[in-house]
């Protein structure tokens, strides 16, 4: 399996492609956070809501772009009838291109932890709040994992990268915010707006935000983590 990983890491890294990528996340978010209107130096107030408000939906076209390829490549090259013949299995495999992918996802956000370190330092009153922020940054690691393991299914159902990629970026702008939209039509307040929310990611996200951790939220998480990655299995073993 954790051949699978390193494979995946030294082939994204191995053109400018996934350089540019990075950057242009870092490159966006730091933007809105420090340059373009309404930015934190101008609202003076120490926070980084503006940052995790825009890196969900930066992660919707970062996180495919990074596995639109993981197993299209793979089906369009041939060389997915060879990984076969190694001693794994579909499990070991999915496991292998799910981690190494949500790793170049967590070395992406990783370098944004000195957007908190910055606007504490410039903060002249008592900071940002620590708690809400590590529970901000453990929401965006669901996020990517989920969405990683979201980009790793549709790429297992076709040998087209783009294909791959437009589709996944279509189920994670649905499941993130589909349902929160759904939610609120008229004719579904009453309790029922609030049972299809819970269906969303984004409420979930919100909660984790706060700083407080509730399990329920955890399992919704690693449940459609599992979800597709056991669809992703399950489509290998037909291959």
């Amino acid at each position: 399996m954790w051949s699978i990983c390193k494979k995946e890491l030294a082939q994204y890294f191995s053109s400018l492609t996934g350089y540019i990528a990075i950057v242009v996340f870092l490159l966006v978010n730091g933007l809105v956070l420090f340059v373009f209107r309404d930015n934190i130096l101008e609202y003076g107030y120490a926070t980084l809501e503006s940052f995790f408000s825009l890196a969900p939906w930066v992660l919707i076209f970062l996180v495919p772009a990074i596995t639109m390829r993981s197993f299209s490549e793979e089906f369009r090259t041939g060389t997915f009838e060879i990984l076969r013949t190694r001693p794994l299995s579909s499990w070991h495999i999915t496991a292998g291109k799910f981690f190494g992918s949500l790793l170049i996802a967590v070395i992406a956000l990783f370098p944004t932890i000195v957007y908190f370190f910055s606007v504490n330092a410039l903060s002249s009153t008592s900071g940002i709040d620590s708690g809400a922020a590590a529970g901000s940054y453990l929401g965006l690691f669901f996020l990517a994992a989920v969405f990683t393991s979201i980009g790793i299914c549709m790429s297992s159902f076709t040998n087209n990268a783009v294909v791959a990629f437009i589709i996944s970026v279509i189920v994670c702008v649905f499941l993130y915010y589909g349902f929160n939209a759904i939610s609120q039509l008229a004719g579904l307040s009453g309790g029922l707006d609030y049972f299809i929310e819970l269906l969303g990611i984004d409420l979930h996200y919100q909660n984790i935000s706060r700083g407080v951790i509730d399990t329920r939220d955890i399992i919704y998480f690693l449940s459609l983590i599992f979800f597709f990655l056991l669809l992703t299995q399950q489509n290998l073993k037909k291959r």
